[in-house]
């Protein structure tokens, strides 16, 4: 434990970071410590179409299209990019290239170890490869965009997200998987799949298409150097911040109406994570940036986004303490059983609330210590 942010920041003190980053880092993390079981929750209790909708857009699409929850992983990974912009420069001042290379090599390490830890041990998941992972694919979207934006500079990533998204297109578009007759989008019958099938190590038995696989990591490495872009304009001290918010939001809609627009070729797949989703996804990720930035950084109504906050500056810890602490178990002890049956319907929503409750008070308690969790 160090008084340092996350995995992808030097920082050393919450105050200097810009709020908004960690508000909307920590909104991204609420829907899986337990927002999405809420929302599930009174969308059992209510048959309304605003609950229903907001049901649908809870569960991941089984292979084509894109809802919300289609967001919350690669709005991470954006936000990594984010992160390489606020900290590469102030490491490589601090401790030399060398240093650097040696930094973020360490980093990438004990990321990667850290998935396949918690994929294969503390998850009870031993069934899953420690190669394929949400933290897994972290650490490799950290390592080459890091090694692109020290060395490749800003032509070298631009050139770098063209070369991934147009590439990773013509892969799935014109290459077959063998003993197909002919390319395909389809599940199971795509190049990727067959990569992940036969290379993929440790793969379960039968296993066949890896939401987290070999090949579709590469297109996830563009949506971290989208996020490297937001993060030049947001560190624009020339820039107003009224216009660095237009800048974002209008990203937001070119991108997002690009992707969905090439989507009509090369459908949006989060499974593939086609070149299609790699810009619907950046493109939304830029909205929601915009937004926070203007009411978090620019306005300052902040109170509303202190819980977001104190989640958004641990997600690591907060991230591998779901799999130590039970904050389900937790709140099914304080509320479940008696308690919840005296609310009838409304029980499991309060069981959900309860717990979560108890996700916010840890991270409150370990960010008012200034305890962070630095890799």
């Amino acid at each position: 434990m160090e008084k340092a942010l996350d995995n992808t920041s030097s920082s050393a003190k919450p105050m200097e970071r810009i709020m908004s980053v960690d508000a909307l880092r920590g909104f991204d993390m609420f829907w899986i410590v337990g927002a999405d079981e809420l929302f599930g929750a009174l969308g059992k209790i209510s048959h309304s179409p605003v609950a229903g909708f907001f049901a649908r857009q809870l569960h991941h699409v089984p292979w084509e299209g894109f809802v919300f929850y289609d967001l919350i992983f690669p709005l991470f990974v954006f936000l990594v990019g984010m992160g390489i912009v606020f900290s590469m420069d102030k490491l490589i001042e601090r401790e030399g290239m060398r240093g650097a290379h040696v930094r973020i090599f360490r980093r990438f390490l004990l990321l990667f170890l850290l998935g396949a830890f918690r994929d294969m041990g503390i998850a009870d998941m031993g069934h899953e490869s420690p190669f394929s992972g949400v933290l897994q694919r972290i650490a490799w979207c950290y390592l080459f965009t890091s090694l692109l934006y020290i060395h490749g500079k800003r032509r070298g990533l631009v050139v770098a997200l063209l070369v991934i998204l147009i590439g990773y297109w013509a892969l799935l578009t014109f290459v077959p998987a063998p003993g197909a007759d002919a390319a395909s989008y389809a599940k199971n019958e795509n190049i990727v799949n067959w990569f992940d099938y036969k290379f993929l190590p440790f793969k379960e038995a039968g296993q066949y298409s890896d939401p987290e696989g070999l090949l579709s990591t590469i297109p996830a490495i563009a949506s971290c150097i989208l996020g490297v872009f937001a993060g030049w304009l947001i560190r624009n001290k020339d820039m107003p911040h009224d216009k660095k918010v237009l800048y974002l939001l209008a990203a937001g809609i070119v991108l997002t109406a690009a992707g969905y627009l090439w989507g009509l070729q090369f459908p949006v797949i989060k499974r593939l994570w086609t070149s299609s989703y790699v810009l619907v996804a950046g493109g939304y990720s830029a909205l929601l940036l915009g937004l926070f930035y203007l009411v978090v950084d620019i306005w300052q109504y902040r109170l509303w986004a202190r819980p977001f906050i104190w989640i958004g500056a641990n997600p690591l810890i907060i991230y591998m303490a779901g799999e130590f602490v039970r904050f389900r178990s937790m709140g099914e002890r304080v509320a479940g059983g008696p308690v919840a049956a005296l609310f009838g319907d409304y029980g499991e929503l309060l069981v959900v609330g309860v717990s979560i409750v108890f996700v916010l008070l840890f991270a409150r308690f370990l960010y008012n210590r200034k305890l962070f969790l630095r890799v």
